[in-house]
């Protein structure tokens, strides 16, 4: 039986729109239409609100339990071990907030999404650090509310998959124009098999030059958009005040010089996949825009008065931690929220040099055909070169060498002399040079680490003495040393 519309709305619920309900299949994933129902808990105060949920979610085909308040919640998780938990924050004696808590504290990986009615994004993030996977504000659609539960519920199965990943590992994973034979990179592999299917929002870690665009393009072309577009845009090859109208495009009379309109990297991605590489350094007025996009899927053009709907599938990348970055200010705890959904790392070539003999052979294959030179083979000396370096550059660093010493070599073969390596070690200290370098063998990393250990001592362990020396806020100092698995505890004489 229908539940009346202006019910709906009394309880809190907006409108819903025909292009919620044309995106809601969208969010689909394939492997969670199944016959079992999937089971929702309904913590919610108000009875009126609590049986419109109940009524709707049940003719969407989920089983649903309901509560009251918090306690009565608790007991229902015990019993019926539900899928998902939708929560109100405010509730009668245990708060929503405890009531997250206590949950998480029962099953850590059980997805909650919180109500607010206040619409303040304070609150909503505040819950996600407890541990909410998402949030909706009232009042809010109820199609809104089944997208957001459906999301959740293919991320948590990917989730659950993922556990078994490591186990499966015996099967291998192939995707045209990357090489990954070693174990850490068929790890990530399993993971773009697994997110690749679904419409979940992807967030690619890892440092320059490990293969994320590589990676972003074989989760698209084993999506289901693999027919649509894949539009890539890196932000810091684009000034700051070009970026916002290369996103969302612009009208005619936006600004001078423009004599017409043009569509925007996001309306040129509908029904597909836009790479957003280098997402944390994305300015923070544009990662405002960027949130209204993955919330609603909507925007408007720079000087435009339409507001315009897209279907897209958003892939970010960075080299950055944004953890260090949320600490540090300069970028938005819902953005990040809204964006790692489901997060993959790419590890540096360092971490998986068994990949190396594979990979040069590749790129030495493809540079000699696409050159005609025959060269058909790389020396067991020059192997050794590659395998005993350190690779700051990491994948994008081979290839370069390998191109190069294609390109230079006169024998049939490349040899260790045709492998030519900037080693810090063996740079000259000339005027004009930088004497800065890391040790040969020595990753950023480690430097970094050591770096801030000697602060550490030279300050006889105040923290926000060493953080001044490193140039830190203490915060971000903070967010490192929990890194390093450092305690902070509040020390005499260790103010900010």
């Amino acid at each position: 039986m229908g539940v009346p519309w202006r019910g709906l709305q009394s309880a809190g619920f907006g409108p819903c729109t025909n292009e919620t309900r044309r995106l809601e299949p969208a969010l689909l994933n394939p492997m969670t239409t199944r016959n079992d129902k999937a089971a929702i808990l309904i913590v919610e105060d108000e009875a009126k609100m609590r049986r419109l949920l109940e009524l709707r979610l049940g003719e969407e085909g989920f089983l649903v339990h309901s509560a009251g308040d918090a306690e009565t919640g608790l007991q229902l998780l015990v019993r019926e071990k539900p899928d998902l938990v939708v929560t109100d924050l405010r509730l009668p004696g245990m708060s929503g907030l405890e009531f997250l808590q206590a949950v998480k504290r029962a099953n850590a990986a059980l997805p909650v999404v919180v109500m607010t009615a206040y619409g303040t994004v304070e609150s909503a993030v505040e819950a996600m650090k407890v541990g909410a996977s998402n949030y909706v504000t009232k009042p809010f659609s109820f199609d809104e509310l089944v997208l957001v539960i459906r999301k959740e519920l293919d991320a948590h199965h990917l989730r659950e998959e993922n556990r078994s990943l490591r186990e499966a590992l015996g099967r291998r994973y192939a995707y045209n124009n990357i090489v990954a034979q070693s174990d850490k990179m068929q790890a990530v592999l399993a993971m773009v098999e697994r997110v690749a299917p679904t419409n979940s929002t992807v967030l690619l870690g890892g440092e320059s030059g490990v293969g994320k665009d590589l990676i972003a393009r074989a989760i698209h072309e084993h999506s289901q958009r693999a027919s649509g577009p894949f539009i890539k845009i890196n932000s810091t090859a684009i000034p700051e005040n070009l970026l916002e109208s290369e996103l969302f495009g612009y009208d005619k009379g936006a600004f001078s010089g423009a004599t017409g309109s043009k569509p925007g990297k996001f309306e040129l991605a509908d029904k597909g996949t836009l790479f957003l590489d280098e997402i944390g350094d994305v300015p923070g007025a544009i990662q405002v825009k960027l949130l209204r996009v993955l919330q609603d899927r909507e925007f408007e053009r720079l000087g435009g008065t339409k507001t315009l709907k897209v279907d897209v599938r958003l892939v970010a990348a960075t080299n950055r931690d944004l953890r260090a970055a949320l600490e540090e200010g300069t970028f938005r705890e819902d953005l990040y929220y809204r964006l790692n959904v489901v997060a993959i790392d790419i590890p540096p070539l360092r971490d998986h040099k068994e990949d190396i003999p594979a990979l040069a052979n590749y790129f030495l294959e493809r540079y000699a055909k696409d050159s005609a030179i025959t060269i058909t083979a790389i020396t067991p000396e020059a192997m050794k070169r590659l395998m005993d370096y350190h690779w700051p550059g990491n994948v994008r660093e081979l290839q370069n060498i390998i191109e190069r010493g294609v390109a230079l070599s006169t024998a049939a073969t490349l040899d260790a002399a045709d492998i030519y390596l900037d080693d810090p070690a063996k740079r000259s200290h000339a005027p004009g040079s930088s004497p800065y370098v890391l040790p040969s063998g020595v990753t950023l990393e480690q430097w970094e680490d050591e770096t801030i250990r000697e602060a550490l001592r030279n300050a006889a362990g105040n923290k926000s003495q060493a953080a001044r020396a490193l140039g830190l806020s203490r915060n971000a100092l903070r967010y490192r040393l929990s890194k390093l698995g450092v305690p902070d505890p509040v020390e005499k004489g260790d103010a900010e």
